[in-house]
């Protein structure tokens, strides 16, 4: 079966959101067995987008379009998709009961216009949503079917996973040339080039394929199997997965599609017992924010400071004001000294320091924006490395951030490395 994806709303064509819906939905249908040809990103515009439907259904079994089913009056996809099939479009009791009650439990008032959301295409199959107002639709016409989905993403895939993944799994697909399973394996401390020159032989297979994905400190490796079932496509996939990881070594954090590099390194404090403090300069919290992002750091994480001036890190990590004077703000010894202070004054197992230049002013031949030491302390013991980044400020202290994780994960690996307890790494 061909699938296509049309995202509707002028704000994705001007840039105001990234379309990370249509990524989602792709690997999703990619893992159904569905063949995925054409994207389309249209605006919020009657006409273009009746002409998109009408091409797209030309050329596919099944039309995928998310977003605007909203209240507004630029809220056309519904209106439209019937339109395209001549279909009227019918109050339905059980959506606008959905609506009021959504209103009514969270105290707020229901405008008129809100009542549009439960208009529905005659002969529609109406999808709930348990996370907001807008229904979802399926519709089907002489063997062609449009699914209609909420924007945003927080509603689209709760309802795709419950609701649309079960309906297509169900349909009956004689064409379709099977499955198709991927397991990615995550990178980390290694640029893209220097990962992809040591994967040439595998970039070869055909069955099961190895893509390269560059992220910001990251290089992740799509392995991907097509067979009949997806125990055959697992069964594919598993030795080249082991292949990567002998490659690699503790450069792989995780295979797991869900785990990001902050969740690796929570997940490795937990499993030590480890208590972790962040002192930060130039990246201002960014630090301290992903780690808190996990849910269960708290079991960890005690305290997080910013201490961008030097009187802040004499005053709160008790860098020596000789230190500071000698070697400067940006400087090993800095770097060193805030770290051990922090863990002084936290008592945490582990601290992590970042004090550099983001830019785009203050930087020296001598010192030039983008560099950035890093000091980790580690129970008793202390590694300091320095950087440099390119880019604007923003990537930077970004690339920065990305860097200090995957440096605090590998100085905890390596100081167990050299312990014989059973701790886990």
């Amino acid at each position: 079966m061909v699938v296509e994806l049309i995202s509707v709303g002028t704000e994705l064509l001007l840039g105001n959101i990234v379309n990370t819906n249509a990524a989602y939905l792709a690997e999703k249908c990619a893992g159904l067995g569905l063949s995925c040809y054409y994207q389309t990103v249209v605006g919020d515009n009657s006409g273009r987008l009746a002409g998109t439907i009408r091409t797209a259904l030309e050329r596919a079994d099944l039309v995928i379009l998310t977003g605007g089913l909203g209240p507004t009056q630029d809220d056309l996809t519904k209106e439209t998709a019937a339109g395209v099939w001549n279909r009227q479009l019918a109050m339905d009791p059980h959506s606008l009961e959905r609506i009021e009650t959504y209103f009514r439990e969270r105290g707020l008032e229901m405008t008129e216009n809100n009542k549009k959301q439960a208009l529905v295409p005659e002969g529609a199959v109406v999808v709930d949503n348990d996370n907001g107002t807008a229904p979802g639709i399926i519709m089907e016409k002489e063997g062609k079917r449009m699914i209609l989905l909420p924007g945003p993403p927080n509603e689209l895939k709760p309802m795709f996973e419950n609701s649309i993944a079960p309906f297509l799994t169900g349909l009956e697909n004689p064409d379709a040339p099977g499955i198709i399973f991927s397991k990615t394996v995550k990178i980390c401390g290694m640029g893209e080039s220097k990962v992809e020159s040591q994967i040439t032989d595998l970039e070869a297979l055909a069955n099961p394929t190895v893509a390269p994905y560059a992220k910001t400190g990251e290089v992740h490796l799509r392995v991907t199997a097509r067979a009949e079932d997806e125990k055959e496509a697992k069964k594919l996939v598993k030795p080249v997965v082991k292949e990567l990881k002998s490659r690699f070594g503790s450069a792989v954090y995780t295979t797991e599609e869900d785990v990001t590099l902050e969740k690796a390194v929570v997940d490795l404090l937990l499993a030590n017992e480890l208590t972790v403090s962040t002192i930060e300069s130039c990246t201002g919290g960014m630090l301290a924010a992903r780690l808190i992002n996990i849910p269960g750091v708290s079991e960890v994480f005690k305290t997080g400071y910013i201490t961008y001036s030097n009187k802040a890190k004499r005053k709160i990590a008790g860098v020596k004001k000789g230190t500071l004077d000698k070697f400067g703000a940006v400087s090993p010894q800095t770097a060193k000294e805030m770290a051990r202070g922090t863990a002084l004054l936290t008592k945490a197992d582990v601290t992590f320091s970042i004090t550099g230049i983001a830019g785009p002013d203050g930087g020296t031949a001598e010192k030039p924006v983008g560099l950035i030491y890093m000091g980790c302390y580690v129970c008793g013991t202390t590694h300091v490395k320095e950087f440099h980044f390119s880019g604007n400020r923003a990537k930077i202290r970004e690339t920065a951030v990305s860097a200090a994780l995957t440096m605090m994960r590998q100085c905890i690996l390596e100081y167990y490395s050299q312990k014989t307890f059973g701790k886990k790494v």
